[in-house]
């Protein structure tokens, strides 16, 4: 890939090319590193003449966009003693190579949209396409960074580009592809240009600093691989400047302190630490890392990232073979992912997210760092969520059958209400007041709130027929439910829209008892209403409910009852003096509202709005009018 070629004896050499040049790609062959697929696309294209009039070439920065359209204008336009036509097989340099990979052939234009954004630019195109090339096969037009042309300019491209001259070829490049206009994509062959894999650039430093000889650690390699997040154009850079900053060589400790990144070794000590919960050890192994250099967004990124490598062993272990990873990683992270239970992990996973934008922000982010580590370290001794609630049922399994801790047999609704609850002792009712009981499902637990010891002494035992049994006690809700109104505050509280509103407008209140209610619905009420009803009480009572529909009218839906009750409250407002006096005074002014406030000391306030439709007086429309 180099151009270097031996220089006569006594000639000075040329002035230093950085690597990222020197070293760009001139041929399908070395696009291979990463872009295999847009490669085997564009060989088989060109083998069977389907060649399209434009190409949109997208990708992240430092991918090879613009190298690529070189390549493919090159591809068009080769020309040797032995071929004369469009061919991917450029290992023989034709006549225009040169001229085209170095950007200054006549019949190659390329124009960066950044600084050319308008419509006057797109014209002046539009006006060359009418000539043949030069000298070359094609007319070759790249726009780089397409997405900044203006709308107009746009517009203006649209017609020439859907139906070009047979000589002219468009490839356009961007990395906003999301800001290039539906219009223009469909109207171009798309290739989106992949981030190129740390272990592809780790393979390409490698054969670059074997050409240039220079010595390199495998571990310097694989953190320049990392920095430059797939682009090759900053992984040469960054490479560059390593070499620069060892004297010629390439150490892991000089790359390291150069990108002020933490030691990966470090890292892993560090996430041990945590995982154990050991918050000394873990801040004692930060304040090392800070003290020798590095970043605290940085460590805590790093950490991140180890803890995303040790979840992704966990069910991926090839992902030890990856050739950016030290060794340290490959053989630390799987004995930590066979270890570290996938919930702490994730949890780990969270904080860090959440922690590094505050440690980015904070004014002191040594501190900042520190205070999410402390959290991490404290998080390793809380149990999951699924150990918890087993922790929970087996606890409130221990506590109940007199405390001989047996466990109730399976099958069996275990004191939260439901078909079969425990018997004597083991009842809600039975137990202490300031003991909580349980409800358990599946690995889920329910906490119920206690009773009132009044409550417990007074509660009557159910009466048993026919055969002896023994007494149940009678399952209590978690909430007291007498009427249609808790349920609708029922609804409020656990955000329940839909259900409060279709019990607002069709359930009509009958008859309202412990674990039974007798309703009345609209005629156009929803069928699964009722069984709606049931299964949301249930869920926020804890008891199992009957929802029985009566054949009894009912009284008035809670939307009817607040309705009559408002306009009793403005047919009282009429009978106030001071409120008649105001509608004697203002002819056409009514009563549109009339709202009751919250007593204060004794006095009641009643507030009415009164919208004024005569032209005198100074009230308008919306006033409130307090007494």
């Amino acid at each position: 890939m180099s151009d270097d070629t031996p220089l006569p004896s006594g000639e000075k050499p040329a002035a230093y090319r950085v690597l990222a040049r020197k070293y760009r790609p001139k041929d399908f062959t070395d696009l291979m590193v990463g872009q295999e697929p847009m490669v085997r696309t564009l060989t088989n294209a060109f083998e069977t003449g389907r060649i399209a009039q434009a190409y949109m070439l997208t990708g992240v920065r430092g991918v090879g966009k613009t190298t690529t359209a070189r390549i493919l204008a090159r591809a068009l336009n080769c020309k040797t003693a032995d071929v004369d036509r469009p061919t991917i097989d450029l290992k023989i340099p034709g006549e225009h190579c040169q001229a085209i990979m170095e950007g200054r052939h006549v019949d190659v234009i390329e124009m960066d949209a950044a600084s050319h954004t308008g419509i006057d630019d797109i014209r002046e195109i539009i006006e060359q396409v009418r000539y043949r090339p030069v000298s070359a096969r094609y007319k070759v037009y790249i726009i780089d960074e397409v997405h900044m042309l203006s709308t107009q300019a746009f517009n203006g491209l649209l017609k020439t580009l859907e139906e070009p001259p047979e000589h002219v070829k468009f490839i356009f490049a961007t990395t906003e592809i999301r800001k290039v206009p539906i219009t223009v994509l469909s109207r171009c062959q798309r290739f989106d240009l992949r981030r190129i894999a740390a272990t592809d650039l780790v393979g390409l430093f490698t054969t670059i600093l074997q050409k240039e000889g220079v010595q390199a650690e495998p571990d310097a390699l694989a953190m320049i691989a990392r920095a430059a997040e797939g682009s090759a154009r900053d992984g040469l850079s960054l490479l560059d400047q390593a070499i620069a900053h060892g004297g010629g060589v390439v150490e892991a400790a000089a790359v390291r302190s150069m990108l002020g990144l933490a030691d990966r070794a470090r890292i892993v000590d560090l996430f041990s630490h945590i995982v154990r919960g050991d918050v000394a050890a873990a801040l004692a192994e930060f304040a090392a890392q800070y003290e020798a250099g590095a970043s605290p967004p940085v460590v805590l990124t790093d950490l991140a990232d180890f803890t995303h490598l040790v979840t992704r062993m966990k069910y991926v272990p090839d992902a030890a073979n990856d050739q950016s990873l030290s060794e340290i990683e490959r053989i630390r992270g799987a004995e930590l992912a066979q270890s570290v239970a996938v919930t702490a992990l994730s949890r780990i996973w969270q904080m860090l997210l959440k922690g590094i934008p505050e440690t980015e922000a904070s004014s002191r982010p040594a501190g900042a760092a520190e205070m999410v580590l402390i959290r991490l370290a404290h998080a390793a001794h809380l149990p999951s969520p699924e150990d918890a609630a087993r922790r929970l049922a087996e606890l409130a399994n221990g506590g109940g059958g007199g405390g001989n801790g047996q466990r109730p047999p399976q099958g069996s609704d275990y004191a939260g209400g439901g078909q079969a609850s425990a018997p004597g002792p083991v009842s809600a009712v039975g137990r202490a007041p300031d003991q909580p009981t349980m409800r358990t499902a599946g690995n889920a637990a329910t906490m119920l709130r206690p009773l009132p010891a009044s409550d417990a002494q007074t509660q009557p035992a159910p009466v048993a027929q026919g055969r002896a049994e023994p007494a149940e006690a009678a399952p209590q809700p978690r909430v007291p439910v007498n009427s249609l109104e808790d349920i609708a505050d029922l609804c409020t509280k656990n955000r329940d829209i839909r259900l409060r509103a279709l019990l607002r407008n069709f359930v009509r209140p009958v008859k309202f008892e412990a674990g039974r209610a007798e309703i009345g619905l609209a005629d156009d009420a929803p069928k699964a209403l009722v069984g709606d009803l049931q299964r949301r009480l249930e869920e926020w009572t804890g008891i199992r409910w009957m929802v029985i529909v009566s054949r009894e009218a009912g009284g008035l839906t809670l939307a009817e009852a607040e309705t009559k009750a408002q306009e009793e409250r403005v047919a009282d407002a009429r009978q106030d003096p001071d409120v008649a006096a105001i509608l004697q005074r203002f002819p056409g002014a009514r009563i549109t509202d009339v709202r009751i406030k919250a007593p204060e000391v004794e006095s009641e306030t009643v507030e009415v709005a009164a919208v004024a439709e005569s032209a005198e007086g100074d009230i308008l429309p919306g006033d409130d009018i307090e007494f």
